[in-house]
């Protein structure tokens, strides 16, 4: 009974999906998971969690830290921005220190936890922790906080956040994030695979889903 009811309710959900990869030490990753969730509901879209790590990624290209970083101008306007972004859309903004933020604890719980009833609350929980409060997400203790606060089961999430199982799966989603073509957080990935790139994408990504 229970393997009948289970396939009757992955076929009765037959919306279109958006999978959404996200970084948490990206910052415009901050503002499209602060979002999503309510704007996929209005276009009747499925997400998809894809927590990854660009750090990877990041240093095929010769990169040792942010591009932000990387080029002052830049990382000056994207500050500037997120403080614009941020108040536009009413949510909280505290410049972190360090930035980039050490995200690998965070991505292996989300990992973990991608398909879980709790990922979405988990994930914003962890963004406005780091870019609303300016706490540091690498802190397990802050983890095991934002993890009861938003319902799981905190001592088995974080046991599966370190074992080897989530920290190959982790590695194997970069390895798949590369090779889907994805270089910068946020992305969004449509089912016909066709990529969306950037926070100001957002809502054009749901309109082509829900269009088929």
């Amino acid at each position: 009974m229970h393997a009948k009811s289970d396939i009757g309710s992955e076929q009765a959900d037959l919306r279109p999906t958006v999978e959404f990869w996200y970084e948490f030490a990206s910052t415009y990753s901050y503002l499209a998971a602060m979002r999503i969730e309510t704007l996929a509901s209005d276009c009747n879209i499925r997400i998809v969690w894809r927590p990854f790590l660009l750090g990877p990624i990041f240093k095929k290209q010769g990169w040792d830290t942010s591009p932000f970083n990387l080029h002052p101008a830049k990382g000056r306007y994207m500050w500037q921005d997120m403080e614009r972004q941020c108040e536009r859309y009413g949510i909280p903004f505290t410049m972190p220190a360090p930035f980039p933020q050490h995200s690998l604890l965070a991505a292996r719980i989300a990992h973990g936890g991608r398909q879980q009833s709790w990922i979405g609350a988990f994930t914003r929980a962890v963004y406005v922790a780091e870019f609303g409060q300016g706490l540091d997400i690498s802190d397990e203790g802050l983890m095991a906080n934002l993890l009861l606060e938003t319902g799981a089961p905190v001592t088995q999430v974080l046991n599966e956040a370190s074992s080897s199982e989530t920290k190959i799966g982790l590695r194997a989603a970069v390895s798949e994030a590369e090779e889907r073509g994805i270089f910068g957080a946020p992305s969004f990935v449509l089912e016909s695979g066709e990529l969306f790139w950037g926070d100001d994408r957002l809502e054009l990504a749901l309109e082509t889903a829900a269009r088929g």
